[in-house]
C-alpha cells in the first residue's frame, strides 16, 4: 500500500491536459491531470469518471444540465452520459 500526497504528485509536472496515472484500483487507473481553458465534453459507455477538484473550480456542461464544483468537491459522471 502506499499512501499518495495529490499536492506533491501535482508538483511533479506543470502540462496541461496530460493525464497521469497517480495509483491503479481494480481494473481502473486514477490519473491526476491539469486542466486549462475549455474542453470538448465526451463520453463513455464502458466505465464511469469521477472528477475531483484539487484547485480552483471546474465547470462540466452535460447535455441535460451543468455541474459547478469548487475545491474539495467531485462528481461521479456515470457511463453514457453526455
Amino acid at each position: 500500500m502506499e499512501k499518495i500526497n495529490l499536492s506533491q504528485k501535482f508538483s511533479l509536472f506543470s502540462d496541461y491536459w496530460s493525464p497521469k496515472i497517480a495509483g491503479d484500483i481494480n481494473d481502473s487507473h486514477v490519473k491526476l491531470v491539469k486542466l486549462k481553458g475549455e474542453f470538448v465534453w465526451h463520453h463513455h459507455e464502458q466505465e464511469d469518471e469521477l472528477f475531483l477538484v484539487v484547485k480552483g473550480k471546474l465547470l462540466i456542461k452535460l447535455r441535460d444540465q451543468d455541474i459547478s464544483l469548487d475545491e474539495g468537491e467531485f462528481v461521479i459522471i456515470p457511463r453514457g452520459v453526455e
